[in-house]
């Protein structure tokens, strides 16, 4: 595939809409952009049919105007392959990672832009709206209320599509230093905040920590009176002892997150457990007084729309708090990209439609949504849930209604200035050693970058 166009800085993003179409390898595609007063025109040539759009964006200028060519660029990019190739995407032109949050943006009329605008499928516009709806009573855009990142980007082993910074936990020699240094960084944050929403511990597997060096994590939090998160995973890595530690501190909600039933899955995917460790540690954490959401995964290697709806299937029959259901994405930096350049869409759609009957009829409502790069079937992540007991953590980051106060290795911080509509952003290094070495510098810099930006 071969695209120009006189936008240079919208090149790479005219290439990733256009791998969402089927046969687009040998295609040549031309795009010119120009303005004239307020409105925006793009022409776009493929396969020497030419095709004209415009649209008036009013007065706006600087990144709100950079905004909106961006989003009639693509527009007019998806509209002109979706002639010649006679595809149609199931969210249109939409691009972006966060749905509701562009749907939050347009206002009370946000199912007719969307639908008449962007293209997008009524199937998933309700969805959208059964977000909207689901987070009334939680999403608040209020000045200082911020959650509470902890990063632990350690596993006990790789996963085959996974693209998080993690590292093996038998193989880490500086993980003493990097919990030191994690809570001397939690520590210094604490006093940052102001109204806290909710403490969210991720990784990596947390609870793949030794106990001496996962409560130093906990303990360095503390208690809190809100809702507190900790990535349990792996149900190969959760014991009595552990969870026995996250009720001590306070833990509300784990995850628990199976990924699949199968047991054949599990081993290509390189889990270290059974579906039958995934009941017993389940009932195990439900014995705690834990709310549990379980992660499931549409379109792992080598499994048929019936493995999957097996998957669905016994994970409502277990009941959790939440269930969030994923799409397969090529992740960089995951094995899989490695050795795979694209998804077929295949049963995945029908997986994802199967996920949304099962579970709404089954008493749980999507809540939060986002989409990522490289999807199968050009499809989308959603995390559902049990009446009132949604995830704040997830509501928040995804909506991108809250500053989020993030610790450890490529824990990125970020802080809402609500009266100029803008986010800005602190990311630590991802490397370890990296890290460890700079936290002093990291703890200066964000507590002078946290301050700057408080109104």
């Amino acid at each position: 595939m071969k695209i120009t166009t006189n936008l240079q800085w919208m090149e790479a993003d005219f290439i990733e809409a256009s791998k969402f179409f089927e046969n687009t390898e040998d295609l040549e595609i031309s795009h010119t952009h120009f303005e004239e007063a307020t409105v925006v025109f793009d022409t776009v040539d493929v396969l020497g049919k030419c095709f004209e759009f415009s649209k008036d964006i009013g007065n706006v200028e600087g990144i709100e105007k950079k905004r909106y060519v961006k989003r009639y660029a693509k527009l007019a990019l998806y509209k002109a392959l979706s002639s010649v190739l006679g595809q149609k995407l199931i969210w249109g032109a939409m691009t972006g990672i966060r749905p509701v949050k562009y749907a939050y943006s347009l206002g009370k009329n946000w199912r007719e832009e969307m639908a008449e605008e962007m293209l997008v499928d009524e199937s998933k516009l309700d969805i959208v709206g059964r977000i909207i709806e689901e987070q009334k009573g939680i999403y608040e855009l209020k000045n200082d209320n911020c959650d509470f990142f902890v990063s632990i980007p350690f596993c006990p082993s790789r996963c085959l599509y996974c693209s998080f910074l993690s590292n093996e936990i038998g193989k880490e020699k500086q993980l003493d230093g990097y919990i030191d240094a994690l809570v001397k960084e939690i520590e210094n944050a604490k006093p940052l905040i102001k109204n806290l929403r909710s403490v969210y511990v991720g990784g990596g597997t947390p609870v793949s920590l030794p106990l001496h060096l996962l409560e130093k994590v906990l303990k360095a939090i503390g208690k809190v009176d809100c809702e507190y998160t900790v990535e349990a995973g792996r149900p190969d890595v959760i014991e009595r002892e552990t969870l026995q530690l996250l009720q001590k501190y306070g833990v509300t909600r784990i995850c628990v997150n199976p990924q699949t039933f199968n047991d054949k899955t599990l081993k290509i995917i390189g889990r270290k457990h059974t579906a039958e460790d995934i009941y017993k540690k389940f009932e195990l954490a439900k014995e705690f007084g834990f709310s549990v959401n379980m992660d499931l995964i549409a379109g792992l290697t080598g499994e048929s729309f019936d493995d999957f709806k097996y998957s669905i299937d016994k994970a409502v029959e277990l009941n959790p708090d939440n269930i969030t259901v994923h799409t397969l994405s090529l992740k960089k930096g995951s094995k899989l990209k490695e050795t795979t350049e694209r998804l077929a869409e295949g049963e995945i759609s029908k997986m994802i439609d199967y996920s949304v009957y099962k579970l709404i009829n089954n008493g749980y409502n999507p809540y939060y949504m986002y989409r990522q790069k490289y999807m199968a079937g050009n499809l989308e992540n959603t995390g559902y849930t049990k009446k009132g007991k949604a995830c704040i953590y997830n509501i928040d980051v995804m909506e991108e209604i809250s500053d989020n106060l993030a610790c450890g290795a490529n824990a990125v911080t970020k802080k809402l200035i609500l009266s100029e509509n803008r986010i800005e952003r602190y990311g630590a290094p991802k490397d370890i050693k990296t890290y460890i070495e700079k936290v002093d510098k990291i703890i200066e810099e964000k507590n002078k970058f946290f301050l700057d930006n408080t109104l």
